[in-house]
């Protein structure tokens, strides 16, 4: 059987596939490679008109990885999916907390998620940082109150959680706030996967060298 091995192959046939679904966006350069890698991790085209991204998102990004900015995530498989080696050459790392005993036991006393807990413990660390949600829209919400409530400034918010309660909503809520740029899929589509890959894009956006 013969099949492509080589894996920089693999990827850029996949993106030959990918391009002539955002051929009608009028996305620039930057943009197009933020949405083809979302589509990739995705393995779904109709992903294409509902990925949105403030017109800040990419630049705000690209300066808070370029300063060091750590990552918060809602869920550990965010936070697997980040290219943690390539953060690090940057000077960040990734951060989740949701299986913590600390955080299990919050969670339960206070009668909310652990990625609202999480998200709560991480405080005033979120100021500079970038957030990346692709499961709980609990942790969305609660970043958002954050920042209403606390004065909470993340330099960038990722939000893509998946599913049918909350998600859309959530989505929506973030793609409305004035404070922080954001880049969201509409609808019930997400997951940790998608969340992880726009972190990634901007990543190799910066450098597109592979560590």
């Amino acid at each position: 059987m013969d099949y492509i091995k080589q894996p920089m192959e693999i990827e850029n046939k996949s993106m030959e596939i990918i391009a002539p679904y955002l051929a009608d966006l009028n996305l620039n350069d930057e943009e197009t490679k933020v949405y083809s890698r979302i589509i990739h991790a995705a393995g779904d085209v109709e992903y294409a008109p509902i990925i949105k991204l403030h017109p800040e998102a990419i630049s705000a990004g690209k300066k808070a990885i370029q300063s060091g900015c750590n990552i918060y995530t809602d869920v550990e498989m965010v936070r697997t999916g980040i290219n943690k080696r390539k953060l690090a050459t940057f000077g960040g790392e990734v951060f989740c907390r949701v299986a913590e005993p600390e955080i299990i036991a919050l969670a339960k006393e206070k009668g909310i998620t652990r990625s609202m807990a999480a998200m709560q413990s991480f405080g005033k660390d979120l100021n500079g940082a970038i957030v990346a949600v692709g499961n709980a829209p609990t942790a969305l919400y609660e970043v958002l109150r954050m920042m209403k409530e606390e004065e909470i400034r993340p330099a960038l918010i990722v939000g893509i959680p998946v599913g049918f309660v909350g998600a859309a909503d959530s989505k929506e809520a973030l793609a409305t706030n004035k404070l922080v740029p954001y880049v969201i899929v509409e609808g019930t589509k997400g997951g940790s996967p998608i969340a992880a890959s726009v972190i990634n894009a901007i990543m190799y956006i910066i450098d597109n060298n592979r560590v």
